[in-house]
Protein backbone atom coordinates (compact mmCIF):
# COMPACT_ATOMS: atom_id res chain seq x y z
CA UNK A 1 0.00 0.00 0.00
CA UNK A 2 0.74 3.65 -0.45
CA UNK A 3 1.24 5.86 2.68
CA UNK A 4 1.98 9.49 3.59
CA UNK A 5 5.43 8.89 5.27
CA UNK A 6 7.58 11.18 7.74
CA UNK A 7 11.44 11.10 6.93
CA UNK A 8 13.50 13.43 8.53
CA UNK A 9 10.59 16.53 9.21
CA UNK A 10 9.77 15.52 5.55
CA UNK A 11 6.77 14.07 3.77
CA UNK A 12 6.98 11.65 1.21
CA UNK A 13 4.78 8.71 -0.14
CA UNK A 14 6.20 5.51 0.08
CA UNK A 15 5.46 2.33 -0.61
CA UNK A 16 4.29 -0.31 2.94
CA UNK A 17 3.22 -3.79 3.41
CA UNK A 18 -0.10 -3.85 4.07
CA UNK A 19 -1.23 -4.54 7.36
CA UNK A 20 -3.42 -7.71 8.73
CA UNK A 21 -5.95 -7.22 10.79
CA UNK A 22 -6.11 -9.10 14.13
CA UNK A 23 -8.15 -10.12 16.95
CA UNK A 24 -11.27 -8.07 16.90
CA UNK A 25 -9.37 -5.48 14.12
CA UNK A 26 -11.41 -4.13 10.79
CA UNK A 27 -9.28 -3.56 7.81
CA UNK A 28 -10.26 -0.63 5.86
CA UNK A 29 -9.53 0.75 2.36
CA UNK A 30 -8.93 4.52 3.40
CA UNK A 31 -11.09 6.69 1.06
CA UNK A 32 -10.33 9.93 3.04
CA UNK A 33 -8.06 11.22 6.12
CA UNK A 34 -8.14 14.55 8.09
CA UNK A 35 -5.00 16.66 8.65
CA UNK A 36 -4.63 17.74 12.69
CA UNK A 37 -2.33 19.74 14.74
CA UNK A 38 -1.12 16.63 16.06
CA UNK A 39 0.28 15.46 12.67
CA UNK A 40 2.19 18.72 12.39
CA UNK A 41 3.97 18.15 15.65
CA UNK A 42 4.59 14.14 14.78
CA UNK A 43 6.15 15.42 11.67
CA UNK A 44 8.66 17.59 13.60
CA UNK A 45 9.31 14.80 16.03
CA UNK A 46 7.25 16.09 19.01
CA UNK A 47 3.98 14.15 18.98
CA UNK A 48 5.12 10.43 18.40
CA UNK A 49 2.30 7.72 17.69
CA UNK A 50 1.19 5.71 21.22
CA UNK A 51 3.04 1.98 20.93
CA UNK A 52 0.63 -0.07 18.63
CA UNK A 53 0.22 2.34 16.32
CA UNK A 54 2.77 3.03 13.11
CA UNK A 55 5.38 5.76 14.14
CA UNK A 56 6.20 6.90 10.49
CA UNK A 57 2.82 7.16 9.00
CA UNK A 58 0.66 10.13 10.13
CA UNK A 59 -2.52 10.10 10.40
CA UNK A 60 -5.66 10.34 13.53
CA UNK A 61 -8.72 10.35 11.86
CA UNK A 62 -9.70 8.13 8.65
CA UNK A 63 -12.87 6.93 6.96
CA UNK A 64 -13.47 4.26 4.62
CA UNK A 65 -15.14 1.11 3.59
CA UNK A 66 -14.61 -2.32 5.48
CA UNK A 67 -12.35 -4.31 3.53
CA UNK A 68 -11.85 -7.37 5.90
CA UNK A 69 -12.40 -8.42 9.00
CA UNK A 70 -10.32 -10.08 12.01
CA UNK A 71 -10.76 -13.16 13.84
CA UNK A 72 -13.67 -12.36 16.21
CA UNK A 73 -14.80 -9.19 14.49
CA UNK A 74 -18.41 -8.76 14.13
CA UNK A 75 -19.78 -5.33 14.43
CA UNK A 76 -19.56 -4.35 10.92
CA UNK A 77 -19.47 -6.24 7.16
CA UNK A 78 -17.24 -5.77 4.21
CA UNK A 79 -18.59 -3.19 1.99
CA UNK A 80 -19.60 -1.06 5.37
CA UNK A 81 -19.12 2.57 5.29
CA UNK A 82 -16.97 3.36 8.52
CA UNK A 83 -14.78 6.27 10.28
CA UNK A 84 -12.61 6.43 13.26
CA UNK A 85 -10.28 8.18 15.37
CA UNK A 86 -6.42 6.10 15.35
CA UNK A 87 -3.45 6.15 17.15
CA UNK A 88 -1.73 6.82 13.92
CA UNK A 89 -1.44 5.44 10.46
CA UNK A 90 -4.72 7.16 9.04
CA UNK A 91 -2.98 8.82 5.78
CA UNK A 92 -2.82 5.69 3.95
CA UNK A 93 -4.42 3.40 1.48
CA UNK A 94 -5.08 0.52 3.90
CA UNK A 95 -5.56 1.12 7.95
CA UNK A 96 -5.84 -1.45 10.56
CA UNK A 97 -8.49 -0.57 13.45
CA UNK A 98 -9.91 -1.74 16.11
CA UNK A 99 -13.88 -2.40 15.62
CA UNK A 100 -14.88 -0.40 19.36
CA UNK A 101 -13.30 2.67 17.72
CA UNK A 102 -15.19 2.22 14.55
CA UNK A 103 -18.61 4.61 13.63
CA UNK A 104 -21.04 4.39 10.52
CA UNK A 105 -20.87 6.82 8.00
CA UNK A 106 -23.85 9.10 8.46
CA UNK A 107 -25.33 8.49 5.00
CA UNK A 108 -25.89 12.15 4.66
CA UNK A 109 -21.81 12.60 4.47
CA UNK A 110 -19.28 12.52 1.77
CA UNK A 111 -15.86 10.97 2.02
CA UNK A 112 -14.23 14.01 2.79
CA UNK A 113 -16.46 15.33 5.05
CA UNK A 114 -16.29 11.56 6.80
CA UNK A 115 -12.29 11.63 6.76
CA UNK A 116 -12.22 15.19 8.89
CA UNK A 117 -15.10 14.40 11.22
CA UNK A 118 -13.69 12.06 14.10
CA UNK A 119 -10.91 13.30 15.57
CA UNK A 120 -12.49 17.02 15.77
CA UNK A 121 -15.86 16.21 17.13
CA UNK A 122 -14.91 13.70 19.12
CA UNK A 123 -12.15 15.49 20.60
CA UNK A 124 -15.10 18.61 21.13
CA UNK A 125 -17.47 16.20 22.54
CA UNK A 126 -15.57 14.86 24.85
CA UNK A 127 -14.15 18.04 26.15
CA UNK A 128 -17.42 20.22 26.40
CA UNK A 129 -19.67 17.64 27.73
CA UNK A 130 -18.00 14.37 29.11
CA UNK A 131 -15.50 16.37 30.98
CA UNK A 132 -16.40 20.00 31.29
CA UNK A 133 -20.39 18.96 31.75
CA UNK A 134 -21.90 21.96 29.36
CA UNK A 135 -25.66 22.51 29.88
CA UNK A 136 -28.29 24.10 27.97
CA UNK A 137 -28.26 27.76 28.73
CA UNK A 138 -24.75 28.21 29.68
CA UNK A 139 -22.19 30.54 28.16
CA UNK A 140 -19.36 28.90 26.09
CA UNK A 141 -16.67 30.69 25.39
CA UNK A 142 -14.10 28.96 22.12
CA UNK A 143 -10.27 30.02 21.65
CA UNK A 144 -9.63 29.68 17.78
CA UNK A 145 -13.16 29.07 16.74
CA UNK A 146 -12.17 28.93 12.80
CA UNK A 147 -9.76 25.45 13.30
CA UNK A 148 -11.03 22.06 12.96
CA UNK A 149 -12.05 21.44 16.87
CA UNK A 150 -13.59 25.16 17.13
CA UNK A 151 -15.94 24.69 14.35
CA UNK A 152 -17.34 21.51 15.81
CA UNK A 153 -17.58 23.07 19.30
CA UNK A 154 -19.87 25.92 18.40
CA UNK A 155 -21.81 23.43 16.58
CA UNK A 156 -22.35 20.87 19.50
CA UNK A 157 -23.28 23.94 21.55
CA UNK A 158 -25.69 25.32 19.56
CA UNK A 159 -27.38 22.18 19.00
CA UNK A 160 -27.73 21.58 23.03
CA UNK A 161 -28.90 24.79 23.60
CA UNK A 162 -25.93 26.71 25.31
CA UNK A 163 -24.17 30.11 23.55
CA UNK A 164 -21.52 30.20 22.35
CA UNK A 165 -19.31 32.90 21.76
CA UNK A 166 -15.61 32.47 19.89
CA UNK A 167 -12.71 34.30 19.04
CA UNK A 168 -11.69 34.17 15.71
CA UNK A 169 -8.43 36.26 14.35
CA UNK A 170 -8.95 36.86 11.09
CA UNK A 171 -11.52 38.80 10.22
CA UNK A 172 -12.61 37.35 7.15
CA UNK A 173 -13.59 34.09 8.76
CA UNK A 174 -15.86 36.18 10.80
CA UNK A 175 -19.26 35.79 8.93
CA UNK A 176 -18.66 31.84 8.15
CA UNK A 177 -17.68 30.93 11.91
CA UNK A 178 -20.79 33.37 12.70
CA UNK A 179 -22.94 31.20 10.38
CA UNK A 180 -22.31 28.24 12.45
CA UNK A 181 -23.99 29.42 16.01
CA UNK A 182 -21.58 31.27 17.49
CA UNK A 183 -20.84 35.38 18.35
CA UNK A 184 -17.50 35.86 16.63
CA UNK A 185 -15.47 38.32 18.45
CA UNK A 186 -11.29 38.99 18.04
CA UNK A 187 -9.21 37.33 20.73
CA UNK A 188 -7.92 40.97 22.26
CA UNK A 189 -10.01 41.68 25.19
CA UNK A 190 -12.49 38.53 24.95
CA UNK A 191 -12.95 38.89 29.05
CA UNK A 192 -14.73 41.93 28.51
CA UNK A 193 -17.83 39.55 26.40
CA UNK A 194 -18.21 37.04 29.59
CA UNK A 195 -18.43 35.86 32.23
CA UNK A 196 -18.60 32.40 30.89
CA UNK A 197 -19.58 28.89 31.92
CA UNK A 198 -17.15 27.21 29.74
CA UNK A 199 -14.22 28.13 28.29
CA UNK A 200 -12.61 25.59 25.16
CA UNK A 201 -8.67 26.75 25.40
CA UNK A 202 -7.52 25.53 21.74
CA UNK A 203 -4.92 28.26 21.96
CA UNK A 204 -2.86 28.18 24.79
CA UNK A 205 -0.70 29.99 27.95
CA UNK A 206 -1.25 33.44 26.76
CA UNK A 207 -5.04 33.35 27.36
CA UNK A 208 -4.46 31.40 31.42
CA UNK A 209 -4.62 34.51 33.04
CA UNK A 210 -7.69 36.67 31.40
CA UNK A 211 -9.21 33.20 30.84
CA UNK A 212 -9.46 33.14 35.08
CA UNK A 213 -10.72 36.58 34.72
CA UNK A 214 -13.48 35.74 32.12
CA UNK A 215 -14.84 32.88 34.12
CA UNK A 216 -18.32 32.73 35.74
CA UNK A 217 -18.04 31.92 39.14
CA UNK A 218 -18.33 27.78 39.08
CA UNK A 219 -16.62 28.15 35.33
CA UNK A 220 -14.71 25.82 33.77
CA UNK A 221 -11.48 25.70 31.73
CA UNK A 222 -10.87 23.00 29.37
CA UNK A 223 -7.26 22.95 27.47
CA UNK A 224 -6.99 21.11 24.72
CA UNK A 225 -4.02 23.20 22.72
CA UNK A 226 -1.57 24.87 23.39
CA UNK A 227 -0.24 26.16 19.83
CA UNK A 228 0.64 29.66 21.29
CA UNK A 229 2.72 28.58 24.55
CA UNK A 230 2.49 25.59 27.08
CA UNK A 231 3.51 28.15 30.16
CA UNK A 232 1.50 30.53 31.92
CA UNK A 233 1.12 32.65 35.18
CA UNK A 234 -2.34 31.47 37.37
CA UNK A 235 -3.55 33.40 40.43
CA UNK A 236 -4.86 31.06 42.83
CA UNK A 237 -6.86 33.46 44.46
CA UNK A 238 -9.20 33.80 41.30
CA UNK A 239 -9.47 30.28 40.95
CA UNK A 240 -10.80 29.88 44.86
CA UNK A 241 -12.73 32.60 44.83
CA UNK A 242 -14.45 31.94 41.64
CA UNK A 243 -14.70 27.82 42.59
CA UNK A 244 -13.72 27.18 39.05
CA UNK A 245 -11.87 24.02 37.68
CA UNK A 246 -9.14 23.73 35.05
CA UNK A 247 -8.13 20.37 33.49
CA UNK A 248 -6.20 19.40 30.16
CA UNK A 249 -7.17 16.62 28.02
CA UNK A 250 -5.45 14.93 24.83
CA UNK A 251 -7.31 11.96 23.02
CA UNK A 252 -4.39 10.21 20.70
CA UNK A 253 -2.83 8.01 23.69
CA UNK A 254 -5.69 7.25 25.77
CA UNK A 255 -6.53 3.14 26.44
CA UNK A 256 -8.71 1.34 23.78
CA UNK A 257 -11.77 1.72 26.86
CA UNK A 258 -11.52 5.02 26.77
CA UNK A 259 -11.42 5.33 22.78
CA UNK A 260 -14.47 2.90 22.16
CA UNK A 261 -16.54 4.74 25.06
CA UNK A 262 -15.66 8.15 23.14
CA UNK A 263 -16.87 7.11 19.90
CA UNK A 264 -20.01 5.39 21.47
CA UNK A 265 -20.80 8.94 22.89
CA UNK A 266 -20.53 10.73 19.68
CA UNK A 267 -22.03 7.76 17.26
CA UNK A 268 -24.92 7.95 19.94
CA UNK A 269 -25.61 11.70 20.47
CA UNK A 270 -24.13 13.25 17.91
CA UNK A 271 -24.32 11.58 14.50
CA UNK A 272 -28.16 11.33 14.01
CA UNK A 273 -27.69 15.18 14.17
CA UNK A 274 -25.54 14.71 10.61
CA UNK A 275 -28.40 12.65 9.34
CA UNK A 276 -31.24 15.20 10.03
CA UNK A 277 -28.56 18.03 8.77
CA UNK A 278 -28.08 20.20 11.62
CA UNK A 279 -24.72 19.63 11.45
CA UNK A 280 -21.75 19.97 9.38
CA UNK A 281 -17.94 19.18 8.79
CA UNK A 282 -16.79 22.77 6.90
CA UNK A 283 -14.10 21.53 4.64
CA UNK A 284 -11.13 23.61 3.73
CA UNK A 285 -9.33 21.95 0.86
CA UNK A 286 -8.84 18.37 -0.17
CA UNK A 287 -6.04 17.26 -1.50
CA UNK A 288 -5.03 14.32 -3.42
CA UNK A 289 -2.71 11.48 -1.34
CA UNK A 290 0.00 12.05 -4.28
CA UNK A 291 0.07 15.90 -2.93
CA UNK A 292 0.17 15.35 0.77
CA UNK A 293 3.43 17.70 1.07
CA UNK A 294 1.40 20.45 -0.43
CA UNK A 295 -1.87 19.59 2.35
CA UNK A 296 0.96 19.63 4.89
CA UNK A 297 2.39 23.16 3.96
CA UNK A 298 -1.11 24.44 3.52
CA UNK A 299 -1.78 23.76 7.53
CA UNK A 300 1.26 25.26 8.30
CA UNK A 301 0.53 28.44 6.56
CA UNK A 302 -1.97 28.91 8.60
CA UNK A 303 -5.42 31.17 7.62
CA UNK A 304 -8.16 28.22 6.90
CA UNK A 305 -11.52 27.66 8.08
CA UNK A 306 -12.58 24.03 9.05
CA UNK A 307 -10.50 20.58 7.83
CA UNK A 308 -8.06 20.29 5.18
CA UNK A 309 -8.45 16.44 4.21
CA UNK A 310 -6.58 13.65 2.11
CA UNK A 311 -8.89 11.82 -0.63
CA UNK A 312 -7.35 9.08 -1.45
Amino acid sequence: MRAVTIREQEIVIEEHPDPIPGDGEVLVRVHAAGLNGGDMMQRRGLYPAPPGSPQDIPGMELAGEVQALGPRAERFKQGNRVMAIVGGGGQAELAVVNERQLMPVPSALDWPAAGGLPEVFITAHDALFTQAGLRPGERLLVHGGAGGVGTAAIQLARACGAYAVATVRREQAHDQVAALGAEVIPPEGFAEHGPFDVILELVGAPNLGENMNALAIGGRLCVIGVSAGVKGELNLLALMGKRARIHGSTLRARPLEEKALAARALEHEVLPLFEAGALQVPVAETFPLAQAAMAYERFAAGGKLGKLVLVL
